[in-house]
């Protein structure tokens, strides 16, 4: 396959299939960080597209791990989320990502890390998320998290220099996309808890 098959006008390339947990997903970036570096095409290349679930789960873990502490790093997971979450609204049906951002690479050794950290966490989850309120993983109402999930990325970079807010955010997506990813509303719903307590104490600062 040509270099410009894969680029398919900066499209990701169809893949394998969908992962459906979330220490499937960290697998799967830890065996591909086992290179030097690693970039945005090759995880999205063996991960797919056709769900955007777990693509926007990456970001998201991403910038909850000490990866987030790289200059930037959590701008370019915040523009990620925001594409990603605005394109889940416009209901495409496959991704599209700038190639300056498919081309953007991370050393292996610090993803690797990163995302190892994550397991404890992982593992827990997997074993307690299931269908349930699926009313609320389903549209119309899954436009709520998605829109929650678009402003996210929006004021990520806005957050750059505030320590570790960038890294609460991104548990905030993570667990919108989980919930989203395995039709469990109850966890769509306790990931928009956090948003709601940061909207309690803006309304009332203002008043």
């Amino acid at each position: 396959m040509t270099d410009k098959q894969l680029h398919r006008a900066d499209h990701v390339p169809d893949a394998p299939p969908v992962l459906r947990g979330l220490s499937e997903i960290i697998n799967k970036v830890i065996d591909l960080a086992a290179a030097d570096r690693i970039s945005l095409r090759e995880v999205l290349r063996a991960i797919g597209d056709a769900s955007f679930a777990p693509i926007l789960l990456l970001p998201a873990l991403a910038v909850a791990t000490p990866l987030s502490g790289i200059p930037f790093f959590s701008t370019t997971m915040g523009i990620l989320i925001f594409l990603i979450a605005g394109q889940m609204l416009l209901q495409r049906q496959h991704l599209w990502f700038p190639d300056w951002v498919l081309r953007r690479e991370v050393q292996g050794h610090l993803v690797r890390d990163g995302f190892r950290k994550l397991y404890p966490v992982a593992h827990w989850i997997d074993a307690r998320t299931q269908a349930r309120l699926r009313i609320f993983a389903r549209r119309p109402l899954v436009f709520v998290p998605q829109m929650l999930c678009l402003v996210s990325g929006l004021i990520m970079p806005l957050l750059e220099f505030v320590p570790f807010s960038s890294s609460i955010i991104g548990v905030g997506v993570a667990l919108l996309a989980l919930g989203m990813l395995t039709r469990d509303g109850l966890l769509t719903l306790i990931g928009m808890l956090p948003y709601a307590i940061v909207g309690w104490l803006i309304v009332r600062a203002a008043t």
